[in-house]
């Protein structure tokens, strides 16, 4: 085999788009019955869980000086993962999907306007393009209703995973890729115990074993992306990541009924195409939530 490190990450984003779209379908199961906030915190709890004897194995990974970031990062993505699961719970699981597309090309836009970052002209055309996309795929939430709200946290979700993207540009400079899964963990936990424990019911036995599945599997989900992006290049592994998409059409048509509308793919389409692009631009990099 010619490059092995480029097909093993090839083979991981794969495995991180069957894992994603487990998640929707878990989360789609539990609506209704569990709060948001409720799975948020069982996430990170049996998340943090999964990653204990990897901590334990690897101490020295705990080490760090910026802790104020790395809680306001935690609150960043406790909001942004239960804005995604009130999405999920509400609107098509493969428009919620492709929304979430667009978090990359928010993070472009962001890093003009607070990093400084020099745009680039094909870039440029590219944000124009994700936006377009994004745009089609909102339309039918303008009427408004149960469903376009759902659509909206769905892009609140992704303007906030663009914003936490933000933040690890700067952090990703002093902390190592380890060390921002572990802390995001440890931090999330306790911020997450409060509104956990006001709109708490107690689950089932079969939820509780979709909620410590979820939990692992995201925790899971962090070293893949991770390790795929350090073995191949951006312009390579990123685009990978639209496998999601028909995964997750598929398990919504077979186990809900749902069938994905001509808006969803459209839009879905330009926000890839705009990933593709920016991607064929970039570094090899690592994005971590």
């Amino acid at each position: 085999m010619r490059d092995k490190p480029a097909m093993t990450a090839i083979v991981l984003m794969l495995f991180v788009a069957i894992i994603s779209a487990t998640d929707a379908v878990i989360v789609r199961l539990l609506a209704g019955d569990i709060h948001p906030f409720v799975i948020g915190f069982t996430r990170a709890g049996f998340g943090l869980l999964a990653m204990v004897p990897w901590m334990m194995k690897r101490p020295h990974i705990l080490r760090t000086k910026r802790y104020a970031l790395h809680a306001l990062r935690a609150g960043l993505k406790l909001l942004s993962l239960v804005t995604l699961f009130a999405a999920l719970a509400g609107a098509p699981l493969a428009s919620v999907t492709a929304i979430g597309f667009a978090a990359p090309v928010f993070v472009t836009v962001g890093a003009w306007f607070l990093l400084a970052e020099q745009p680039r002209p094909l870039r440029m055309f590219s944000a124009a393009l994700g936006f377009v996309g994004v745009v089609v795929i909102l339309k039918p939430a303008m009427v408004g209703g149960a469903t376009a709200t759902a659509l909206w946290l769905a892009l609140l979700s992704a303007l906030l995973v663009a914003t936490i993207q933000l933040i690890l540009k700067v952090m990703g400079r002093t902390e190592g890729a380890e060390t921002l899964v572990a802390w995001n963990l440890i931090t999330m936990v306790p911020l997450a115990v409060l509104p956990a424990i006001y709109f708490w019911t107690t689950p089932t036995p079969l939820q509780w074993g979709l909620l410590a599945l979820q939990g692992s599997l995201g925790a899971i989900n962090q070293v893949a992306v991770t390790r795929a992006f350090q073995l191949g290049d951006a312009s390579l592994v990123a685009p990978m990541d639209f496998l999601r998409l028909p995964l997750v059409a598929a398990l919504a048509y077979m186990l809900f009924g749902e069938v994905s509308g001509l808006a969803t793919w459209v839009g879905a389409s330009l926000i890839f195409v705009s990933i593709a692009l920016m991607a064929s631009t970039a570094r090899s990099r690592m994005p971590l939530e």
